[in-house]
């Protein structure tokens, strides 16, 4: 059967970007890198050597791969934007490609990622707030740290978007200074007695790259942060790009010199057992409670900035597919302030209920919902380098021969880079995220019969102008 498209000049409801009133606020390129930089690194940085030593300083050899795939991702995200501008990022990149479902899918997958990866930031939050405060690590004092954690950011995201940029911007300088310091300074008291036997794992090597490797991806869960809200963004075609690329680059470069100098300054056994690793190494390298006392504020800083950063994508994501029609619709309008309102308070509440899960049921809280959010972040991932994969093999013929070549490579890389993510994620995490995900088939069923359609296509007229 044929089909005659008729579309109107709606671009909300087909598949553009949200409209946006001239006056209303938005995101320059320094605003934009600051919402890369402060959703990428949060406090999974400052927890991460503590979840990596078990395998020993092998995993480092994991972390140097994730991040050539990560830098791939973010070249195909800038890529992917300049080609489908407009809030979504890989739901409206999976959409275009491939479809009605596969959008559904992916935002339906990087909604989980927004609040599950919200509750992960917030229990390694809380480590370093009880370096001060419920120092005897009472569950349920800690369970009312982190729910204060999630709901504070969330009344700044409800409060506009010119409190969350001041936030970010601020909380991200503040983060940067104190892990620059340990990523350069700090190599310099490095003691390799400290590092301990190079595979601690028990395992294959390759088994233990693949297992630390995803738990190295959650650092970098994120980077496409300003391509999900790229409609917020002045010049998206050109500033969203840059933004990804540039962020990456910076959390990277912190990352791996900073979980060096934690590896080479604590003892291994001390490593494994830490709660606060950064602030464990700063006490090592100064001998003094003061210093580690400073980086554990950097780490509450940086982690409240990006709880923060992260709730405006708890709301943003799920916006981007209701005006599209393949989410509620009660997560499309905005508030008065400008922000997805609707969006923010159920992710955070869907947050607060697996923080509290977290807490009272998995023996090794962290780790767990890190593997979690990593599952679900992977799927979009991949679709987006397929989507653009499948866009330069079938459309390349526009892009100049050297150009299409050194594209292809780059997106062939962040697909193959997917695939092994996935692959290191676990039992545990696999089970969880997958039966999250399917969760979301009966509501796509209940969309599309709210819609009266069968398939990808529907018959008679729809509210969109569209023809079928």
């Amino acid at each position: 059967m044929s089909a005659t498209v008729v579309r109107n000049a709606n671009p909300n409801m087909d598949g553009g970007p949200p409209p946006r009133h001239a006056e209303e606020p938005r995101f320059g390129l320094p605003t934009a890198t600051a919402l890369v930089v402060g959703s990428v690194i949060g406090t999974g940085v400052f927890a991460l050597p503590s979840a990596l030593a078990s395998f020993g300083p092998i995993s480092l050899v994991a972390f140097v791969l994730v991040t050539v795939g990560v830098i791939a991702l973010a070249l195909t995200f800038g890529k992917l934007n300049r080609r489908v501008p407009g809030s979504g990022g890989p739901y409206l990149y999976a959409r275009e490609a491939f479809g009605d479902f596969a959008g559904f899918v992916n935002a339906w997958s990087y909604w989980i990622t927004a609040w599950a990866g919200n509750a992960a930031i917030v229990v390694a939050w809380v480590g370093y707030v009880e370096v001060f405060w419920n120092t005897s690590h009472a569950k349920g004092w800690s369970i009312l740290i982190a729910l204060a954690g999630l709901w504070v950011p969330a009344a700044i995201n409800l409060a506009g978007i010119r409190s969350l940029a001041v936030v970010q911007v601020a909380s991200t300088v503040l983060k940067l200074v104190p892990l620059l310091f340990m990523a350069t300074v700090g190599l310099v008291f490095i003691k390799s007695a400290n590092f301990g036997e190079f595979n601690a794992s028990g395992g294959s090597a390759l088994g233990a790259i693949s297992a630390a490797a995803a738990i190295a991806l959650f650092a970098y869960i994120g980077i496409e942060t300003a391509s999900v809200a790229a409609g917020r963004v002045s010049e998206p075609g050109r500033n969203v790009g840059r933004a990804t690329v540039f962020g990456t680059l910076a959390c990277a470069l912190v990352y791996i010199l900073g979980t060096v100098t934690v590896f080479g300054t604590v003892g291994h056994d001390a490593l494994v057992a830490s709660t606060a690793p950064f602030t464990d190494s700063a006490n090592a390298i100064f001998h003094g409670e003061w210093a580690g006392d400073t980086v554990a504020v950097a780490a509450i800083v940086s982690g409240f900035g990006a709880l923060v950063g992260w709730t405006l994508i708890v709301g943003e994501m799920p916006q981007a597919a209701a005006r599209q029609r393949l989410f509620p619709a009660v997560f499309a309008p905005d508030n008065r302030r400008g922000v997805p309102a609707y969006g923010i308070v159920a992710g955070t509440l869907l947050a607060s209920a697996l923080t509290v899960v977290s807490y009272t049921s998995f023996a090794k809280a962290f780790t767990t919902v890190v593997l979690l959010s990593v599952l679900t972040a992977v799927i979009p991932y991949l679709f987006s380098a397929a989507a653009q994969v499948y866009w330069l093999l079938t459309e390349g013929r526009r892009v100049r021969a050297g150009h299409l070549l050194r594209d292809v490579i780059v997106a062939a890389t962040a697909l193959l880079f997917g695939f092994w993510a996935l692959a290191g994620a676990g039992y545990q995490a696999t089970y969880y995220g997958l039966f999250c995900l399917l969760l979301g088939v009966p509501v796509y069923i209940w969309l599309k019969v709210g819609r009266g359609e069968y398939g990808e296509r529907s018959t008679g007229h729809l509210a969109d102008g569209v023809q079928r």
